[in-house]
């Protein structure tokens, strides 16, 4: 799975609803990748089925160096991930991704926000 500006991730054993239309791939042993929808997209489908998808204001950055692409990207997005985890949300949408190198040592940087899918519209926590 490609992970690229507008990807929505789901924490694995999110509750979902029966009628929600999600292609959903595995991107790690705890999140999902929720394909070919973004945030607009996903949210619009919730709200039509009375469900909420909360935006939590702020950025949340991550860096990782390396050479191997892949791995550099999946390490930044589970730092990312693990400080949505900690807000207590279930979901998160990559807004920026830019590779750059340091000294010749690429590496790159991600800016995701974090997401919360519940059946209401009070935040509640996991």
């Amino acid at each position: 799975m490609s992970i690229t500006k507008g990807t929505i991730l789901i924490e694995n054993g999110t509750i979902l609803p029966d009628s929600l239309l999600l292609n959903r791939e595995p991107y790690s042993m705890n999140w999902t990748c929720a394909s070919h929808l973004d945030g607009h997209g996903l949210e619009g489908q919730l709200r039509r089925i009375g469900w909420t998808l909360f935006y939590m204001a702020g950025d949340i950055k991550a860096n990782a160096f390396g050479f191997d692409e892949e791995k550099r990207v999946n390490a930044a997005v589970n730092r990312v991930a693990k400080r949505v985890r900690a807000q207590n949300c279930n979901c998160l949408e990559i807004t920026q991704m830019a590779t750059k190198s340091f000294l010749g040592i690429p590496y790159v940087s991600v800016v995701a926000h974090s997401r919360h899918i519940q059946d209401s519209c009070q935040f509640r926590h996991r």
